[in-house]
């Protein structure tokens, strides 16, 4: 009797009949049984198959080798293959991101580059159930909305073309039998395995360790993102109906209609009327249209304020966002990057070993003389995006801008937030205890006689920086 040939069950419903649709191979097992898997039904489903792989320029001569096992695999299986390089690191670092940032950026930049070329007309990534379950737990982590907790979407439309994830229901075990029963073999990333990923402690420390308590974890967490993807679909359509009712541009003007303005206000007798989880959302939608982003805190700061506060009281939040209480309005508006302010200085250098004194702030910064310095220069000034900081006790360095959020930072402080420069690194900032520089000690002094400290660097009384997020 013929053995029946192993198959792997694909979500079909993505897969149209004539679909010209590029696999996204990688190597590994995830993306090789995708590519095997859609070869073996691509008649049956009437697909024009073809291969991409995408080299990141990384891990050296192991990523030349998945290279060539991915080329070597579409010829087995007479498939026209796609391949480009980029410098990854060199992206990541002029873009200020982390590698897998960079990486996620440029795989779906050239994914767009191939389906506007008209060759292809999607994309499919090898996502599974267990990528799922990790991508949820991350963003719970991390305090997502609902929207975050929906996880990898089966379908992202660019204008250029669609990704598809036809595998999202089938966990990694599945595969791996799957290529096992073939006699099919992958290639292993060894980045998989280094612990200083959050994705990848997530996946072999915090996943098992909850396993323990529910051992269906991985299936309820996709299932999950399913409901909260299904919600966010009403959500959005409920919130883009109602929101031109409640959310008004420009400002009353007397007799009627409105001035324009680059703020926005809204009705906060209208929005008292709604529930809730409306109230949040439109706050949130609003924040949006004026280019901030709102966690849940500063949500409920400005619940609070439009529904309870009184006509003059203001509130500053992340991202220069300024909201003020009018008798029937809450108007938002953004304050700008920088502003005149007689205790900013934007920028001090001093001579090491030396005092500089800048901000309402004096530091010493001393010098040990047995040691041969990099840099004999210190520089004060404003932080700025892109620069990060290594906290003392820290795992590896953090952008600074995390930083500020988890020390609630926000409004006209954020902009002036002082840090100190030496070769390069960020020695000092203030508010936080700073990993020290080989042959430097700074010394914050007091105050500059009769210059109080500016209200805008005055910290919160408590302040927890264990949670701030690895760069």
């Amino acid at each position: 009797m013929r053995s029946v040939p192993p198959s792997l069950t694909l979500d079909t419903t993505l897969l149209k009949p004539g679909l010209r649709l590029a696999v996204g191979l990688s190597g590994g097992a995830d993306s090789v049984a995708l590519t095997r898997a859609l070869a073996e039904q691509a008649s049956s489903l009437g697909l024009v198959l073809h291969v991409a792989h995408l080299h990141h320029g990384l891990r050296g001569e192991e990523a030349d080798g998945d290279l060539e096992f991915a080329q070597a695999l579409a010829a087995e299986l007479g498939l026209p293959f796609h391949e480009a390089q980029v410098d990854c690191a060199a992206e990541a670092k002029a873009k200020d991101e982390t590698i897998e940032e960079a990486a996620r950026r440029l795989r779906y930049g050239w994914f767009r580059e191939l389906m506007a070329a008209g060759e292809i007309e999607a994309v499919a990534t090898a996502h599974t159930l267990d990528d799922q379950a990790e991508t949820v737990l991350a963003k719970f982590l991390r305090g997502a909305w609902t929207e975050g907790l929906s996880g990898i979407h089966p379908v992202v439309e660019f204008p250029e073309g669609r990704i598809l994830r036809p595998l999202l229901q089938t966990t990694r075990t599945e595969i791996e039998a799957y290529l096992k029963t073939l006699g099919q073999s992958w290639r292993e990333d060894s980045s998989n395995r280094h612990l200083t990923f959050t994705r990848n402690r997530i996946r072999h420390e915090l996943l098992p360790l909850l396993e323990s308590w529910n051992p269906r974890l991985r299936e309820h967490l996709a299932q999950m993102a399913e409901l909260a993807r299904d919600e966010e679909a009403w959500w959005t359509a409920e919130v883009a109906r109602l929101g031109p009712q409640i959310l008004l541009h420009g400002r009353p003007v007397r007799g009627g209609g409105r001035a324009s303005s680059d703020g926005l206000a809204v009705d906060a007798t209208r929005l008292a009327q709604l529930a809730p989880a409306l109230q949040r959302r439109l706050l949130r939608l609003a924040a949006e249209e004026l280019g901030a982003a709102l966690d849940f805190s500063s949500t409920e700061d400005l619940r609070a304020l439009a529904l309870t506060g009184k006509a003059g009281q203001k509130r500053e939040l992340a991202h220069g966002l300024r909201a003020e209480r009018t008798a029937r309005e809450l108007r938002l508006s953004i304050l700008p990057v920088a502003r005149a302010d007689s205790d900013a200085t934007n920028e001090v250098s001093v001579a090491i070993p030396g005092e500089v004194s800048a901000f309402g702030l004096r530091l010493r910064i001393e010098a040990d003389p047995s040691q041969a310095l990099q840099c004999s220069v210190a520089t004060l000034r404003n932080w700025k995006p892109g620069d990060r900081v290594q906290l003392r006790y820290s795992s590896g360095p953090r952008k600074v801008k995390e930083v500020l959020e988890r020390l609630k930072v926000t409004g006209s402080r954020r902009a002036f937030w002082p840090v100190l420069e030496i070769a390069g690194h960020i020695a000092w900032m203030h508010g936080v205890e700073v990993e020290p520089e080989a042959g430097i000690r700074i010394v914050p002094l007091h105050q500059d006689e009769g210059s109080p400290a500016p209200s805008h660097l005055k910290l919160p009384v408590k302040v927890d920086l264990s949670k701030v997020t690895a760069a």
